[in-house]
């Protein structure tokens, strides 16, 4: 039996546009396939680098953007604040291996909406993308609300 989802919920929502960005290839493959395990999120575009992260996220306007923060030319964190500057529209969850709450403060002080680690991606990453469309922040189980400062949503 599947967990209900939005699409479930109401078949007339419209898809979440979303660039998955990491320098690792076999990484972004199964993020792209957990997101398509979804009817409601689509997939745009994907990038390895910061560089290209930026120019895609100004080039396709995504709903949400995942992001790595150890990424080539630029990385994940420089992108993010460039893009919350381009395209402030879209959203940004980390999807990183960095574990240090000075790190994750750092990530969510850049304009991102949620952090997840990539080893507990498979059982966080679409409750992270379902909290962070919603409006929400969401923080990975790995890090506790007495180390990190959650930033104000935008309005």
């Amino acid at each position: 039996m599947s967990s209900p989802n939005r699409a479930d919920a109401d078949p007339s929502v419209l898809s979440a546009r979303v660039l998955v960005v990491d320098d690792w290839e076999p990484f972004r493959r199964f993020v792209c396939a957990e997101l398509g395990k979804r009817a409601d999120l689509q997939v745009v575009g994907e990038a390895s680098d910061g560089l290209e992260a930026v120019q895609k996220a100004v080039e396709l306007t995504p709903d949400l953007i995942l992001l790595d923060i150890g990424l080539p030319t630029l990385n994940g964190i420089e992108a993010a604040q460039q893009i919350r500057d381009l395209v402030p529209e879209s959203k940004i969850v980390f999807l990183s291996q960095e574990t240090s709450a000075d790190v994750v403060q750092e990530a969510l002080d850049s304009g991102a909406l949620g952090y997840v680690v990539k080893a507990k991606a498979g059982s966080e990453l679409l409750a992270a993308v379902d909290a962070v469309l919603s409006g929400t922040t969401f923080i990975g189980s790995t890090h506790t609300r007495t180390t990190i400062s959650y930033p104000a949503l935008p309005s």
